[in-house]
Parts: C-alpha cells; structure tokens; sequence
C-alpha cells in the first residue's frame, strides 16, 4: 500500500505505512497549503531545488522531524543541518534509503542556487515507481524515462509560465508512458491558475494515462 497525500503545489507526501517521504515542502506562504510545517511529518525529503517556493520549510521541517534531506550538494549547502542527515546526489545518480530508492533525473529549470540545477525523481517505494517532475519543461528524454523505467505514476506541473503547461505536461505524459498522471503545481497563484479536469480531458485523449485530480488536502491511494 502506498499513499499519496497532496499538500497543495508541489508539496506532497508518499506514506508505505512505515516511511514518509515528502517533497519540496512550501507551506509557509502557500495559499493553497493543506498542512502546516509544523504539523507535516516526514522522515525523508526531495528537494527539487532551491526556489523558495519548492526549498520553503525544509530547514524547519528536517529540524523538528529529524529527517534526512535528498538534493544536489549546491541546494542542500543552504541547510544547516548535520551532514549525517544531508544526502547530495547529481543526475543520473541512485540512492538506496530504508523505504526503496530514488534516482535523480533531469529537469530543465533553473535552481535557485548558483552552480545547482534543478532535478526530478524516481522513486521505488510500495511496490510502485512514482515519477515527480519537480518544476520542469518538456524536454524529449522523457521518452528514454519512460523506456527507462515503467512509471506507475507521473507527478507532473501543469501550471504554465514557470514550467510546462497543459498541452506540453499531456504530451510528456505520453512520452513517459505513464499509467497514471496527477497533476500538480498549478493554481497557487493566478500566474498558474488552470482548470485540472481540462487537463484531464486532454491527457486523456492523448496517451493512454488516467489522471486523477487530488485536491490540497485530499488522500488517494496509489493501487
């Protein structure tokens, strides 16, 4: 059993009933937050990178939960946290943790950080390979992620002028061969205000995804 939970964004935790895995954790500020930072648990976190919309409350956080925090050296250095707890990875690169793994992959986005770059995830966890894009555009090597891995779910941004927008998040949902889409980073803020079950119709129609609309707040699980 694995468990998605939407926390609004491009915040969301992955529960296998032992672990919690959370991603770039902005909720302090975020509108559309289902949670506070001082009430989300985690023992692991993915920092897509260091836009402060994504690296948000990953210092409170990681310091009241005692999670270890997963990003490239050049985002998790604005951390204050013991090394222990600090895992760097670069593209390409696969981590082993307690509840599976993760494999960085690529984003094309900017970083937030000087010398950083923006990066994506695999992740094996619950018997399912779980996609989340973090803030990217489309790019054609979705093609060889999804030949690379058979992708149970993408986590893909729809919400247009900082990442790709509906039309572009359909297509990479084609390329990667997805099973299912959920889509994510979009209306926080009227700059990336869309409609979800537009995107839906059109994701459909295109590949063969289903695509479930979580809202902020809402609890699915991953079957």
């Amino acid at each position: 059993m694995l468990q998605f939970s939407y926390y609004g964004h491009s915040c969301f935790q992955l529960n296998d009933g032992t672990h919690k895995v959370l991603t770039d954790p902005f909720l302090t500020g975020n509108p559309t937050a289902a949670i506070s930072a001082e009430k989300v648990e985690a023992d692991t976190i993915l920092l897509s990178h260091a836009h402060g919309d994504h690296f948000g409350d990953a210092q409170a956080i990681a310091e009241r939960t005692g999670a270890d925090v997963v990003g490239v050296p050049e985002v998790l250095g604005l951390l204050r946290l013991p090394g222990a707890k600090l895992h760097g990875m670069n593209l390409g690169g696969t981590l082993s943790l307690p509840f599976g793994s993760v494999r960085m992959v690529l984003a094309r986005h900017s970083s937030g950080v000087a010398g950083g770059c923006a990066c994506g995830y695999i992740i094996r966890m619950g018997g399912k390979t779980v996609y989340f894009a973090g803030d990217t555009a489309i790019f054609s090597d979705m093609k060889f992620l999804g030949e690379r891995d058979a992708i149970d779910y993408a986590m893909l941004p729809i919400g247009d002028n900082y990442t790709m927008g509906p039309e572009d998040a359909a297509l990479a949902a084609k390329w990667l061969g997805a099973k299912h889409v959920i889509p994510i980073h979009y209306n926080t803020w009227p700059m990336i205000a869309q409609n979800p079950e537009e995107f839906k119709k059109l994701c459909e129609a295109a590949s063969d995804a289903k695509v479930t609309v979580v809202q902020p707040g809402e609890s699915i699980e991953l079957v």
